[in-house]
C-alpha cells in the first residue's frame, strides 16, 4: 500500500515563507537605501524625489509578489536607483543649473506686489489655488503681499508688504473706510472678478450688482471687465484690482 502525497500543499508552504523571508529583507534593505538616500520631510520632497520613491516601492513589491524570479533581480536595480541618487545630490550640491533641472526652481508668482499671470499658467494655477495658497499661510488679502513664491516641493513663501508685516492686533482694527461704496460683508476678501470674469455670487454676497462693479473699475481707467486679471473686496471695502500683465492698483 502506498502512501499519497500532497505536492500543492509543500508548494504552498515554500512560497509562504519565501514571500514572508523577502518581505523582511525588502523591508530591512528599503530602509538602509533610504538612510543613505538622506533624510527629507515628505511635504518638501521635490518631483523627483516622489518619482524615484514611487520606483523603489514598486520594485520592493514585485520582489515580494513574484516568488519564481530571484530576488536578487529586483534588489539590484533598487540599488542601483538609490546610487544614482546619491550621486545626483551630490553632484547638484555642486552644480545649481544640474540642481534647477532635477529639483526644480522656485518660481515667483506675485512680484512687487503683481499677480505674474504667465508663472500662473506655467504652473497650472488658477486664482482659486492662489487664494488657497495665501489663506493657507494666513493671508487674508492678495493686496498685503509683496512676493509669492511657488517653492519647487509645491508649496507657496508669502511675504507680505512692510506695513503689513508682522501683523499685530492695532492692524485688525483699522478705523473702517468705504472709498468704494456700502459692503455690509464682514471677513475674509470676496474674489469680485477672476480671469476676466463676474462672480455674481460673490456681488450678491456684499449686496451689489454687475453695474456697480463696473463704475467703481472706471474709476481705475478700466473701461472693460475682461481686463482685470483679479479684483477683491475687503469687510472694510477696499478693492484691490490687478490687470491682465499689468501693475495692481489698490
Amino acid at each position: 500500500m502506498t502512501s499519497s502525497k500532497c505536492p500543492e500543499g509543500g508548494v504552498l508552504v515554500e512560497d509562504l515563507s519565501t514571500a514572508l523571508l523577502r518581505t523582511l529583507f525588502s523591508y530591512l534593505f528599503l530602509l538602509v537605501i533610504l538612510r543613505l538616500m538622506g533624510k527629507r520631510e515628505l511635504g518638501k520632497m521635490s518631483v523627483f524625489d516622489v518619482v524615484i520613491s514611487i520606483m523603489l516601492a514598486e520594485m520592493a513589491v514585485l520582489a515580494i509578489e513574484d516568488v519564481n524570479k530571484p530576488a536578487f533581480l529586483y534588489y539590484i536595480p533598487m540599488l542601483l536607483i538609490a546610487l544614482l541618487e546619491i550621486v545626483m545630490a551630490y553632484i547638484s550640491l555642486k552644480n545649481k543649473k544640474i540642481r534647477d533641472v532635477v529639483d526644480g526652481s522656485a518660481d515667483i508668482i506675485i512680484e512687487n506686489g503683481e499677480i505674474r499671470e504667465h508663472a500662473l499658467r506655467r504652473n497650472r494655477l488658477n486664482m482659486d489655488d492662489l487664494m488657497v495658497h495665501l489663506r493657507q499661510k494666513n493671508v487674508k488679502n492678495i493686496a498685503d503681499v509683496e512676493f509669492a513664491l511657488l517653492e519647487p516641493t509645491g508649496q507657496m513663501s508669502v511675504f507680505l508688504k512692510q506695513p503689513k508685516e508682522p501683523v499685530t492686533r492695532e492692524d485688525l482694527q483699522i478705523p473702517r473706510s468705504n472709498p468704494v461704496g456700502t459692503v455690509t460683508y464682514k471677513g475674509l476678501p470676496i474674489p469680485l472678478i477672476l480671469d476676466g470674469k463676474v462672480r455674481s455670487e460673490a456681488l450678491r454676497k456684499i449686496g451689489q450688482n454687475e453695474l456697480w462693479l463696473k463704475r467703481e473699475i472706471r474709476k481705475y481707467g478700466i473701461k472693460d471687465i475682461r481686463e482685470v486679471s483679479f479684483c477683491s473686496i475687503d469687510d472694510r471695502g477696499i478693492m484691490y484690482l490687478d490687470k491682465k500683465d499689468k501693475s495692481p492698483l489698490q
